[in-house]
C-alpha cells in the first residue's frame, strides 16, 4: 500500500507556499531532501516550497508510483502569521541567473580558502537573502546606503535574530571584497550588542540520570563521550577508531572548530564502556556509525538525547550542548585550573572559558544569605 502525502496550500500575504507532510518514510524523506527548491521547515515539521519555484505537476511526476497525494488548502491573509517562524528569505523574489552564478562563485572562493562546510552554507545563504532583497538592482549598483536600508527595513523590521544580522554583515563584506573587489563599509551598520547569556548547566545527578537512561549500549556510549570529554556534537560524530589512544589514555579531536586539533584525557571508566561497545558493534571506520555504516547522523543523535531526557524525567529545555557546559563547570568546581579547561574545550580566547566562573557554585555556596539571620514568626 502506497503512503499518503498531504499537500497543504498556505497563502501568506502575496506569497503561496505548499507544505508537504507524510508518515515517516525513508525513501520519501530522501526524495524531498534531493529537491533543489524544497526545504525542511523545523517549526512546521514538514517540507515546504514556494509556488513559483516548483509546480504541482512537477511534484506529481516525481511521486507518481511512490505515494498518494491528498490536497488541502488554508488561507493565511496576514503576513504577521507566525513571523518568528519565518525564514529571512520567505518574502523575497527568486534570484536571476546572474546573481545565482555569483552565489556559486562565492561558494567556490570559500571552498578554496578551506572554510568549514557549515560556514560556507551560512555565508552563501545569508548572501542569497541579501541579493534577493535587491532583485531589481544590479550587483555593482548596490551601495553602503543599500546595506543600511536592508538592515533597518528588513532585518530589524522583521525582528530577525542578531546572529543572522551579524552573519549577513560578515558575508556581504567578504563577498564584495573578495569577489567584487569593492569595499562595503559595514561599520556604517549598527551591529547588535553581544548577548551576555550564561551557559546552561546540569547538576551531576541530572547528568547521571541522562547517561543512565538509554538501554542501547551505543546510545549510552555516545552521550557519555560528550560529557566525559566535553565534546561538541560534530566532534563526537567525526571521531574514528584510531582517535581513541588507550596507551596514552587520550582522545584525539581532529580539525575541530577553527580547524584545530586537540587532545583530551580519556576516562578509565569511559574506556571500559567503549570496549564493551566495540565488542558489540565492531565499527569499521568512525567510532560511532549508523545502521548502514558511515558517519552516525546528527538527527539520530539528537533524537537519542531527547529520548534520554524524557526517560530521565528532566523538564528543563536542555540541549546536547548542555553536557559540554556541564563538563566545563564541573571541572572548574572540582578545582581544575581555568587554563587547562580552555585547552580541553578548544577555546581560542580565555574570555570564552571565563564565563563558566559565573555559573560555578563552588564559591557562591559559601555565601550566607542575610535572610538566614532573620527570626521570622
Amino acid at each position: 500500500m502506497l503512503p499518503t502525502i498531504h499537500l497543504n496550500r498556505q497563502e501568506i500575504g502575496l506569497k503561496t507556499y505548499y507544505y508537504i507532510t507524510f508518515p515517516f518514510n525513508r525513501n520519501l524523506y530522501a526524495l524531498f531532501r534531493s529537491f533543489e527548491h524544497v526545504h525542511w521547515d523545523k517549526y512546521e515539521k514538514s517540507f515546504v516550497f514556494d509556488k513559483n519555484d516548483l509546480s504541482i505537476d512537477s511534484l506529481l511526476s516525481h511521486v507518481e508510483g511512490k505515494a498518494l497525494l491528498e490536497f488541502r488548502e488554508k488561507r493565511l491573509e496576514s503576513v504577521e502569521y507566525k513571523r518568528s517562524h519565518l525564514r529571512p528569505s520567505d518574502f523575497l523574489e527568486p534570484l536571476d541567473d546572474i546573481k545565482s552564478h555569483e552565489i556559486v562563485r562565492f561558494e567556490h572562493y570559500l571552498q578554496s580558502k578551506r572554510y568549514s562546510s557549515n560556514t560556507i552554507k551560512v555565508y552563501a545563504e545569508t548572501l542569497r537573502v541579501f541579493l534577493r532583497y535587491f532583485a531589481s538592482k544590479a550587483i555593482e549598483e548596490i551601495s553602503n546606503d543599500d546595506l543600511i536600508a536592508f538592515n533597518n527595513d528588513y532585518i530589524l523590521k522583521n525582528n530577525f535574530s542578531s546572529s543572522f544580522q551579524n552573519q549577513l554583515v560578515n558575508a556581504v563584506k567578504l563577498y564584495y571584497s573578495a569577489i567584487q573587489h569593492k569595499k562595503i563599509d559595514v561599520e556604517l551598520v549598527h551591529r547588535p550588542r553581544r548577548e551576555k547569556t550564561l551557559p546552561n548547566v546540569l547538576s551531576k545527578e541530572e547528568v547521571k540520570s541522562i547517561l543512565d537512561a538509554p538501554y542501547n549500549l551505543k546510545h549510552r556510549a555516545m552521550l557519555s563521550m560528550i560529557y566525559s570529554c566535553g565534546l561538541r556534537r560534530s566532534e563526537l560524530l567525526n571521531l574514528t577508531k584510531l582517535d581513541i589512544d588507550s596507551k596514552r589514555m587520550v582522545v584525539i579531536i581532529r580539525m575541530a572548530k577553527g580547524k584545530k586539533d586537540r587532545i583530551v584525557p580519556l576516562s578509565p571508566k569511559i574506556l571500559i564502556l567503549l570496549r564493551d561497545y566495540y565488542k558489540s558493534y565492531k565499527p569499521k571506520h568512525f567510532l560511532f556509525e549508523g545502521q548502514d555504516g558511515g558517519r552516525y547522523s546528527e538527527k539520530s543523535l539528537e533524537n537519542v538525547f531527547k529520548q534520554s531526557l524524557l526517560k530521565a524525567r528532566i523538564e528543563k529545555p536542555a540541549t546536547m550542548h548542555w553536557l559540554r557546559h556541564s563538563y566545563a563547570t564541573h571541572l572548574l568546581e572540582s578545582g581544575t585550573d581555568l587554563r587547562y579547561i580552555q585547552n580541553l574545550l578548544g577555546h581560542k580566547s580565555s574570555k570564552t572559558t571565563e564565563i563558566y566562573t559565573h555559573v560555578s557554585t563552588k564559591n557562591i555556596q559559601n555565601i550566607r544569605s542575610p535572610f538566614d539571620d532573620l527570626e521570622l514568626n
